[in-house]
């Protein structure tokens, strides 16, 4: 009986070397994974509709929405991956290999990034577009938000791999035993993390958003009350973000594991469920576009044309 009781405990039974299962309550266990499970379908439905709306309706193809497209495609791959690994490890057992939690990790590393990186582009875009809106035309056009948004997923591509590329070579170099995925990031590493996907980030995000202030007075009441939705994309981005930083610097260890910085993980991932219901609150055109979509309206012929601004 109590060798029965053992073997539940282990994520892979018959193993002399397999973990054991973090022990939960079966009801706390059943509402978190409907939680979670919510909150990923939410994600995945709303940013795919942000996603679809902006590359469909050519009204829409503006600089500062394909930020906003850029955005959504990390938010999307979020809820489309990151979050459905990390219900699937609630328990501490991982069952897909040492490669795919390598894999994993890399993805989480690159599209949290690329988050951070499209934030800094928004910030930056909304304020050249308030302190220089004469020039901003020619300053900020179509090819060049591209191209920035191109290198920003480079970026974070080659800042993943630089990070992980231990695990990348080695994928359970760091494992203990059989069903674990854990990430162990070098001291050296850490810190150029941090610099490079937090610290500098907010210095730039809190440049461009204090000059906003003494020119708010002049500008238009479009661009201001755009500025003000973007800003409030970026302050709870900050909010969700600063928690999982400060536990990062905190830890004592550099182990992120099943038991970790659940928490702070999780409320990382949230921002990108949050990001499409502010759009959906703040841009009258997204719930123009969502309403042509549900009602199919976007398979005639002419749909990409019609005006929804």
């Amino acid at each position: 009986m109590e060798t029965a009781r053992a073997e539940e405990q282990l994520c892979f039974p018959l193993s002399n070397n397999s973990c054991r299962k973090i022990p939960r309550i079966p009801s706390e266990a059943t509402v978190v994974y409907t939680l979670l499970s919510s909150i990923t379908i939410v994600t995945v439905v709303l940013n795919l509709l942000v996603i679809v709306s902006i590359y469909h309706f050519r009204q829409l193809h503006t600089c500062t929405n394909f930020l906003l497209l850029s955005l959504a495609m990390s938010d999307f791959l979020v809820g489309f991956l990151q979050m459905p690994f990390q219900i699937f490890y609630y328990h501490g057992c991982w069952f897909l290999g040492s490669f795919a939690c390598a894999l994993n990790n890399f993805s989480s590393f690159l599209i949290i990034s690329a988050s951070v990186g499209n934030m800094v582009l928004i910030s930056v875009d909304r304020y050249i577009a308030i302190c220089d809106p004469m020039l901003y035309p020619s300053k900020v056009t179509i090819k060049r938000v591209t191209v920035c948004i191109f290198l920003c997923w480079i970026f974070s591509c080659v800042h993943a791999g630089w990070i992980l590329r231990d695990i990348l070579g080695q994928p359970d170099i760091y494992n203990s035993c059989i069903g674990e995925c854990v990430l162990i990031v070098n001291y050296a590493e850490g810190v150029v993390d941090l610099v490079l996907t937090f610290f500098a980030p907010i210095i730039v995000i809190t440049f461009c958003t204090q000059e906003l202030g003494p020119v708010a007075i002049t500008v238009q009441r479009s661009e201001m009350k755009a500025a003000k939705t973007l800003g409030f994309l970026v302050l709870v981005f900050l909010l969700c973000s600063c928690p999982y930083y400060c536990f990062t610097v905190a830890a004592d260890s550099n182990l992120l594991g099943a038991s970790s910085g659940e928490a702070e993980v999780w409320l990382i991932y949230l921002n990108s469920c949050i990001n499409p219901v502010i759009y959906v609150f703040c841009y009258p055109w997204f719930r123009k576009t969502v309403k042509m979509i549900f009602t199919r309206n976007i398979f005639k012929s002419d749909s990409c044309e019609a005006k929804v601004l």
